[in-house]
């Protein structure tokens, strides 16, 4: 099977130029519909092939909490994605990261409340490892394409996911500067844990916007200024992709690879008939341990 990228495109990122043999795929999922149509298509230059996915959905429809987080990496997963790009839009919790800059994270604290964050409910109970969350061979493609767009790209970091969608107060961004986290942003959780769940290598660029609130010497942030940088950097996250898609790493040295060996702790015969077709997408033959 032949890899294909697919970009989850966050705030201000909502499709993907420079695309041929473009088809406008909708994706019926047992968790409901995805935030948006599925574009898929070629890479200009490289004529590699490229699912897009605006979490938000176009016309920035859908709010962090209420992103059907399930549904859109279920759809990207059947539609044969093999790999997974996050692109989100963050705010910056340290000095030397600044607005404009690009973040690819490899660690990140959940602080979110609302979300359904598994696959494996209501029938079926399943533990995936998830001390590394990120790919790191994807990490590594993702920064060296960054760099070589040109942009000023850190690499590493964790990024902390609040809820949302009010930005932090001043005494919650002093504490999570405290934890010493690089970024923080909104909707990276519960995706990340999904992907690992349906074996997809992931990563996140993330794209600074601010300093949140913590820096004094900034105003406090607003959605205008979080714009203005969202427009000069998003053309770099746009490169990226490009670049990424073009030059996947191998997928069987991702430790996404067989994440779901030994995961399910349900016994075979206390699996639900309901569980077992819910989830006939993601496992298959997927024995239990």
């Amino acid at each position: 099977m032949a890899n294909v990228l697919a970009v989850i495109g966050g705030s201000g990122l909502y499709s993907v130029d420079d695309m041929t043999d473009i088809e406008e795929v909708h994706v019926d999922t047992p968790y409901g519909a995805p935030s948006d149509a599925v574009i898929i298509g070629r890479v200009k230059e490289s004529g590699a092939k490229m699912m897009f996915l605006p979490r938000h959905g176009r016309g920035h429809r859908v709010s962090p909490t209420q992103i059907n987080y399930r549904a859109n990496i279920c759809a990207l997963k059947k539609l044969g994605a093999t790999h997974v790009l996050s692109v989100s839009a963050v705010g910056s919790m340290k000095e030397e990261i600044a607005p404009g800059d690009l973040v690819v994270v490899d660690q990140f604290i959940d602080l979110t409340k609302r979300r359904v964050s598994t696959f494996f409910d209501d029938g079926i109970v399943g533990h995936v490892a998830f001390s590394d969350p990120v790919c790191p061979i994807m990490a590594s493609a993702v920064y060296d394409a960054a760099c070589a767009s040109g942009a000023k790209a850190h690499m590493g970091g964790t990024y902390v996911c609040i809820e949302g969608p009010q930005f932090s107060t001043r005494g919650e961004s002093l504490v999570y500067r405290s934890w010493g986290v690089s970024v923080i942003g909104m909707t990276n959780m519960p995706e990340a844990k999904l992907a690992r769940e349906a074996e997809l290598p992931y990563a996140t660029l993330a794209l600074s916007t601010d300093y949140d609130c913590w820096h004094h010497s900034e105003e406090p942030v607003t959605v205008e200024m979080v714009i203005a940088t969202l427009t000069k950097n998003v053309r770099y996250a746009r490169d990226v992709a490009k670049r990424v898609a073009a030059n996947l790493p191998d997928v069987s040295k991702s430790i996404a690879k067989d994440a779901l060996k030994n995961a399910v702790m349900t016994a075979p015969d206390k699996i639900t008939p309901e569980a077992r077709e819910r989830l006939s997408w993601l496992m298959g033959n997927q024995k239990s341990s």
